[in-house]
């Protein structure tokens, strides 16, 4: 009996829809995978130069001198992007602000909306993957479910025809049916556990990026840095540390 059982056993008893949901799941767990070995590998990198970065950015001696810095030591492109957006806006106004569609905009306004349309534009960047990973994570193990289901119904229409059905007849062919709920369950773990773990790590990157944009407009429009001589990354910590 038990040669009889196990996944080879499963799938070559399996019709077309149990095929076909097994590849569907398949598939899932190979996309969700790539998606999440990508965004650990984005993640680590950011987190790793962040400190490094900014302290870099403040600690220059001129803006063009900290915005290289930045560039060089932030591979993710999160700050140093926000930055160079910020610099290129004020470097504008300043050049621009008597003529064209931004005249009577004052500086504060004019910077911010353009390091605001790139925040979003940064998080919508950061985000991408979690609506998949979310997406993985509810609808597996309702396809295992149904292909436990759908096999159950194929084992119990194989033994139809059979004039005594025993125990050994049913709990095989039902065992092995159990294997698509237990597929499920293995795509969508792991997904749930990455979407979550994405999820607070992108939180935190978007305060910190929140917090390094307030001080970087101010000092953008007014010239002068936020709490002078004051580390940005111990800014951003405490202001962390206030909202958790």
């Amino acid at each position: 009996m038990h040669s009889q059982m196990g996944l080879a056993h499963f799938w070559s008893q399996g019709d077309l829809v149990t095929h076909i949901t097994a590849a569907i799941l398949a598939i899932l767990s190979l996309a969700s995978w790539s998606v999440i070995l990508s965004k650990m590998l984005s993640t680590w990198r950011a987190s790793r130069s962040q400190e490094k970065a900014l302290a870099g950015f403040w600690g220059a001696n001129s803006l063009p001198e900290a915005l290289e810095t930045l560039r060089r030591d932030d591979p993710s492109g999160i700050f140093a992007g926000l930055a160079l957006t910020g610099a290129h806006a004020a470097q504008a106004h300043q050049q621009n602000a008597a003529r064209g569609i931004g005249a009577g905009v004052n500086a504060s306004e004019f910077v911010t909306r353009s390091m605001r349309s790139h925040i979003v534009n940064t998080q919508a960047r950061i985000e991408r993957g979690l609506t998949f990973l979310a997406s993985v994570g509810s609808t597996a193990p309702f396809i295992g479910l149904f292909g436990t289901v759908w096999g159950i119904y194929h084992a119990l229409v194989g033994l139809s025809g059979a004039t005594q059905v025993v125990l050994d007849k049913v709990a095989g062919p039902v065992g092995e049916a159990l294997i698509m709920t237990a597929a499920g369950l293995f795509v969508a773990i792991p997904a749930v556990l990455a979407y979550n773990a994405f999820t607070r790590a992108n939180r935190l990157v978007a305060v910190q990026l929140d917090g390094f944009a307030h001080d970087l407009h101010a000092y953008l429009t007014t010239g002068v840095r936020v709490g002078g001589n004051v580390n940005l990354v111990d800014i951003g910590a405490a202001r962390a540390g206030r909202q958790a």
